[in-house]
């Protein structure tokens, strides 16, 4: 004890001659004090360079762990707190009170600065782990984790290094909360993954330790070798089922096009060969009106023996050029007699169907 004292008033001392000639503490001063406590044996942290008066304040940083922690100043008698740091004042090993930024006179080897802590948003790289899903696949993930510290007193005394107790904490509560989920879902879900595993560590640490998870971040999910090749090989199926589908959707649409124009085309010719029909009966009444007209008038007569003896040499003409057998009647070459027979024929049909009448 004596030598911490003794070690404690000659780097207090130094710090006094230097700041009174109006010369910053540099880290060749700081150097010397360190090197002077180390060989009167005493043992601690180095002293860091604290507040000198008209210089501002320059802050050192110790490694606790995996992560940094602000080594508290010396108390001089009189501090500054900069912004966005809380200090953890002790008077006589006891918590006195937490300091915010501002100026304030303490007393100096009666109180101690303890604990300093930054208030701003920090990020902590949670490191690679192994994690095992409930369905027996073993997978590597990572993340960030970003943490305030909501209340330094507790930060400082309810636990012995905050910063690595909530990087271990997370690394726990990833297991576990992975260890309820299968593979499929830590890919789909992983936006629930990060708001259970933000509310499962505030749940632990926002009471106790005075620290407030704010979100979680899952960078990087890695499944084994082995399960990524099948993934990618299920992937692959599933585009080759995706092509498949869209090939045999594009041959029936095509086939139904093809049958729908089929059939549009046989409607449209069957009202086409409906509407030749209808036009051919309308033209050939109207022919038969009109030659019944005529025939009613004088000289009807004559004209339809003229008509039909024309068409019998006609149709006589043309039999030879259809077949080469050949049934006559034994007049063939009497023309008149065969007018005489259909014009026979037309005035039986014509008495038959006054008769009627």
């Amino acid at each position: 004890n004596q030598k911490i004292m003794a070690s404690t008033l000659l780097s207090t001392s130094m710090r006094w001659a230097l700041a009174r000639k109006g010369k910053p503490i540099t880290r060749l001063s700081v150097t010397a004090i360190n090197g002077m406590r180390r060989s009167q044996g005493v043992a601690g942290s180095s002293v860091t360079t604290g507040f000198a008066f008209g210089r501002g304040q320059q802050r050192s940083y110790s490694t606790r762990g995996r992560f940094e922690t602000i080594v508290p100043p010396t108390n001089l008698g009189f501090v500054v707190v900069p912004q966005q740091q809380a200090y953890v004042l002790e008077r006589l090993g006891r918590y006195t009170s937490t300091l915010s930024a501002g100026w304030y006179i303490l007393i100096p080897f009666i109180d101690k600065i303890a604990y300093v802590h930054s208030l701003k948003e920090q990020a902590l790289v949670i490191d690679r782990q192994t994690a095992i899903t409930r369905d027996n696949v073993t997978i590597i993930m990572d993340g960030i984790l970003y943490v305030r510290i909501t209340d330094p007193e507790k930060a400082s005394y309810g636990v012995e290094n905050v910063l690595e107790a909530v990087s271990q904490l997370a690394q726990t509560t990833m297991r576990s909360e992975i260890g309820k989920m299968t593979l499929d879902k830590t890919f789909e879900e992983r936006d629930a993954l990060n708001i259970a595993l933000v509310k499962a560590i505030n749940e632990a640490s926002e009471e106790a330790w005075g620290l407030r998870c704010l979100r979680y971040e899952i960078r990087d999910i890695i499944p084994p070798d082995t399960v990524r090749e099948s993934m990618d090989q299920q992937a692959e199926a599933v585009r080759r089922k995706r092509a498949q589908i869209s090939e045999s959707e594009g041959v029936l649409q095509s086939d139904i096009n093809i049958a729908e124009g089929v059939k549009q085309a046989m409607e449209l010719k069957a009202k086409g060969e409906a509407t030749s029909i209808l036009m051919k009966a309308e033209a050939t009444a109207k022919a038969i009106k009109t030659l019944a007209t005529a025939i009613e008038e004088e000289g009807g007569e004559k004209a339809i023996s003229l008509r039909v003896a024309e068409q019998y040499v006609e149709a006589f003409g043309n039999l030879a050029k259809e077949s080469t057998t050949l049934m006559l009647p034994h007049n063939a070459g009497d023309p008149g007699s065969m007018v005489a027979q259909a014009m026979a024929i037309y005035k039986n049909l014509n008495e038959s169907e006054k008769k009627e009448e």
